[in-house]
């Protein structure tokens, strides 16, 4: 683990989410970068993130996905430095981006139930994010 990560950002916790949900299938589709991009440039929650700490926790995530214990590692890390107001925040981001490509994959649904998991996040209130990600990105 880098020196990087020991030091997120609230918002680079937010990102390391939005990244964990997309490699969740181990692959990252161009539409999940398009919308982890597209949620960085435009959400209030960004609000003066540098979009080039993107590069730098993605390859946080990518590092410590890849260790053995490393999921166990970056939730702790996102607990750690992500304030709790913004754990709701962090899901339904992670819930978008899974469904920003038209489906969800077992290996994605089984991510988001640990971050519901991970994050202590109410059930309904879970259950209220994910429907609200399926339907923004409901297909014609």
């Amino acid at each position: 683990m880098n020196d990087t990560s020991s030091s997120l950002s609230p918002q680079d916790c937010l990102v390391a989410v939005m990244l964990m949900a997309s490699v969740a299938d181990s692959a990252i589709r161009t539409e999940e970068l398009l919308a982890i991009e597209q949620i960085v440039a435009h959400l209030p929650v960004f609000s003066g993130y540098d979009a080039d700490r993107i590069k730098i926790v993605s390859q946080t995530v990518f590092d410590l996905m890849e260790e053995e214990d490393g999921l166990d590692a970056l939730f702790g890390l996102i607990r750690e430095n992500l304030p709790p107001r913004l754990f709701e925040t962090a899901y339904a981001l992670s819930c978008d981006v899974a469904a920003s490509d038209g489906q969800l994959r077992q290996t994605e649904l089984r991510m988001l139930e640990e971050m519901r998991f991970e994050l202590d996040l109410d059930r309904l209130h879970a259950a209220a994010i994910e429907r609200g990600a399926r339907a923004r990105f409901a297909q014609p």
